[in-house]
């Protein structure tokens, strides 16, 4: 049995980013990254839902302080 792999937020963005543009179907990056066509799509849907984000705060994130 494989071991679940925890990719990091750019690399989900890199491959969603990619998926927007077209260029290439699902298939064709989910075989070049070594990633579930499936994960892909999510990432898709996951970076397209918060793009309005970004606009919405003036494209600046506001930055969040841990008191521990």
């Amino acid at each position: 049995m494989k071991k679940r792999r925890n990719h990091d937020a750019g690399f989900k963005a890199r491959v969603a980013l990619e998926a927007v543009k077209g260029e290439r179907t699902v298939s064709e990056l989910a075989a070049e990254y070594g990633v579930h066509p499936t994960m892909i799509h999510q990432w898709k849907k996951t970076l397209l839902d918060g793009a309005a984000d970004i606009f919405e705060r003036g494209g600046k994130k506001t930055a969040e302080v841990d008191e521990g």
